[in-house]
């Protein structure tokens, strides 16, 4: 890799560090490409992204980042795996590693926060962003259905009523 190549990687992962919710770094050896394959299908599918890059160039683009103490994770093999939602990644990442022993989760980042191993799997186990979302839009329909019940009760109550009076009527 010439030095424009190695300067484009370091602009490429410097992106990565500002722009994505969390970064999760972990160990990768002896995953074979089939594993390494159905890591990035199933992070893929969450909406987030996998990186393999070499340390040094790594630890150059977290120079400077508000997640630069993640740095120290990056020796030996490791693997990148980061996303825009909070919370994508370290799902992913976990499942993925409860699987495949291989893959040995060191930390990450998140924001500006350095994560250890505890925290990412604390990450892991919050909810997702579309599952905040579907929370607060439940939140937000439960009064408007409460109100609309309320309304239509007493119509209900009149009606009920009414059918016993004819019942009461066509018996009597």
């Amino acid at each position: 890799m010439d030095r424009a190549q190695k300067e484009k990687v370091v602009d490429e992962l410097g992106q990565i560090f500002e722009s994505s919710g969390v970064v999760v770094v972990a160990h990768y050896q002896g995953l074979t490409v089939a594993e390494m394959q159905d890591l990035r299908g199933r992070a893929r599918e969450a909406g987030a992204s996998v990186r393999v890059a070499k340390n040094r160039l790594a630890k150059i683009a977290l120079e400077g980042k508000a997640c630069e103490s993640m740095s120290k994770y990056l020796e030996g093999m490791t693997v990148l795996t980061y996303s825009e939602d909070p919370v994508a990644a370290a799902k992913v990442v976990e499942d993925f590693a409860k699987d495949n022993k291989k893959l040995q989760v060191l930390g990450g980042a998140m924001g500006g926060e350095a994560l250890d191993r505890a925290g990412v799997e604390a990450v892991s186990k919050m909810p997702s962003r579309e599952e905040l979302l579907a929370q607060i839009a439940g939140m937000l329909g439960a009064p408007a259905s409460n109100i609309a019940g309320a309304i239509g009760a007493p119509a209900s109550n009149i009606a009920s009523i009414l059918s016993t009076i004819e019942e009461k009527a066509e018996a009597a």
